[in-house]
């Protein structure tokens, strides 16, 4: 049978089947990726939750995880390249990658490390950012990462940047939020992300759409104002949640309907009030972990399509926060 070449140029979100390795891959506007067909429980038993850097009795490199389907306390994972905290972490469904902090204030980073979900161990190093920040959130599919705004005190930044997960390299620019952004939400599904808040008096939403390039639109606003969390793919494919923040600490749980534009809705709440907070999660479940206070060792969860107050999940290995949270199941992939 003969084969004939298209008859047109692939787009972005294309699907064809590889005769050569007799895989389905699909296309992201640049290059073609085999499509994973694995789930998380295939991989590490269920979805895998990793708590990346932060600040212990001082900044760390500490990596450790939980399964976010059970309930428990962390364990060691292995260690960042770098220590830092106020970096940003997102996941594939099979890698990890933490990026940009601060290794000393007030100046930024602009390393990106990764590691597999499926073993435990120390990270290695992925790439450089553009720009170095520290302060940035992300959001991912199972193809892309893209990190918004980031600070190098006293100045916010309004750069969006993007990696492709599976490779490694440098980030490359994607466009400009409509607004500076620092230590903010986000939320994203396969083809939105959305940056959440941002500032002490930021209540602000923009989105993008993940499979192409350029600035960011105005998506709505937060019923209340989103700053100092460590938020980012936190909730399924319908609803991205974002939990604490300032001005002061709060408990308060808000989300965002991802596919629609429109304002946050309030959730419920945390079990403590805090701000700093690392964001995981599965299609079902949302779980928050630590605080920038450093003076709680707390892990929570809600089920994200109800609404409710969050219960306990079980304690981290001591307490902290200031941390990148990362999952490989999340309603993204």
């Amino acid at each position: 049978m003969s084969e004939y070449p298209s008859l047109e140029t692939a787009t972005s979100g294309s699907i064809r089947f590889n005769t050569d390795s007799s895989k389905l891959e699909i296309y992201n506007g640049e290059a073609w990726f085999e499509i994973d067909a694995t789930s998380p429980h295939q991989q590490t038993g269920g979805t895998r939750g990793l708590i990346m850097g932060g600040i212990t009795s001082g900044r760390t490199n500490l990596v450790t995880f939980i399964t976010i389907n059970t309930t428990g306390n962390a364990a060691d994972f292995g260690d960042l390249v770098q220590t830092a905290s106020q970096g940003a972490g997102l996941g594939s469904r099979t890698r990890a990658i933490a990026g940009g902090g601060t290794p000393s204030s007030p100046g930024g980073t602009n390393n990106i490390d990764f590691h597999e979900f499926a073993s435990t161990g120390n990270f290695n190093d992925f790439g450089d950012f553009v720009t170095t920040r520290f302060s940035r959130v992300a959001v991912s599919n199972s193809t892309r990462g893209v990190f918004f705004g980031g600070a190098v005190a006293p100045n916010a930044y309004n750069e969006i940047e993007y990696i492709t997960i599976a490779a490694t390299g440098n980030s490359v620019d994607f466009g400009d939020l409509t607004a500076t952004r620092q230590d903010g939400g986000a939320a994203g599904n396969a083809t939105r992300g959305i940056a959440v808040g941002g500032g002490p008096s930021q209540g602000t939403m923009d989105f993008v759409t993940l499979s192409t390039t350029g600035n960011a639109a105005d998506f709505g606003d937060c019923t209340v104002n989103i700053w100092n969390i460590r938020g980012g793919n936190c909730g399924n494919a319908v609803r991205g949640l974002m939990a604490g923040g300032e001005p002061g600490s709060s408990n308060a749980i808000q989300f965002v309907t991802i596919s629609t534009l429109g304002n946050t809705v309030d959730f419920g709440d945390r079990t403590v009030t805090k701000s700093q907070i690392s964001h995981m999660s599965s299609t079902t479940r949302a779980v928050f972990a630590g605080a920038g206070e450093g003076d709680t060792d707390v892990i929570d969860y809600v089920q994200i399509m109800s609404t409710g107050n969050a219960v306990d999940f079980g304690n981290l290995t001591e307490d902290y926060g200031y941390a990148a949270g990362a999952s490989n199941g999340h309603g993204g992939l």
